[in-house]
């Protein structure tokens, strides 16, 4: 299972993500967020970082030549797009870079049809809990609600994931909408600060997660 760890503000632990495997990195680009990049690292700084790990640049209805400046600025593999972006603004973004759509769900949504006008605007999804703000709000996700459902598109599963959730995410995996799962999305039960991540929290979780 790919492991995202999203939030990241310290270049020596992002280092230290790629070094035990995880495959994707956050790094938010919102300047309301208490994990604003820019708030912590000038852009060269974080296209420095080289290795096997994804760079993902987290946005919030910002401006689509904004997006694609950073992008180049800050040497970003992928975008996530986390506000109110309609499907053509997305699909300006993903015909430059590959695009993830999230989408922030409550128990009594239509998911199917809250997703359809994006299945051919974007790459992939990711779903996370409902919350006032934009943004991750760390509250637990109930995944229950995506079982049974055919996404059609590669997912992300986000929303208040905790280091104990190992057991429950292989369970998960075994449903069919896990078809789909393309990767765990972490970030605020795994920290220490806003940005700053327990490294022991997230080796335990990543082997335990990938332990049969």
């Amino acid at each position: 299972m790919r492991i995202k760890v999203c939030g990241m503000t310290d270049m020596d632990q992002v280092r230290q993500l790629d070094e035990i495997g995880i495959e994707f990195c956050g790094f938010i680009f919102y300047p309301k967020s208490p994990r604003y990049i820019f708030k912590h690292v000038p852009a060269i700084e974080v296209k420095k970082i080289r290795g096997k790990i994804n760079k993902v640049g987290v946005f919030v209805n910002a401006y689509e030549e904004d997006i694609l400046k950073t992008v180049d600025d800050c040497g970003l593999y992928l975008v996530q797009l986390h506000g109110d972006e309609t499907p053509r603004e997305c699909e300006k973004i993903s015909s430059y870079v590959t695009t993830i759509k999230a989408f922030r769900l409550s128990e009594s949504d239509n998911i199917l049809w809250k997703i359809k006008d994006y299945q051919d605007a974007v790459d992939m999804f990711l779903f996370d809990t409902e919350g006032a703000g934009y943004g991750g709000t760390g509250k637990k996700f109930n995944w229950d609600v995506l079982k049974g459902l055919n996404i059609k598109k590669p997912f992300f599963l986000s929303g208040g994931i905790q280091p104990d959730d190992t057991d429950k995410l292989k369970m998960f995996a075994q449903d069919p909408v896990a078809k789909d799962l393309f990767s765990i999305d972490i970030n605020s039960k795994f920290e220490i600060t806003h940005g700053i991540k327990n490294m022991e929290k997230i080796k335990h979780f990543v082997s335990a997660l990938k332990t049969e």
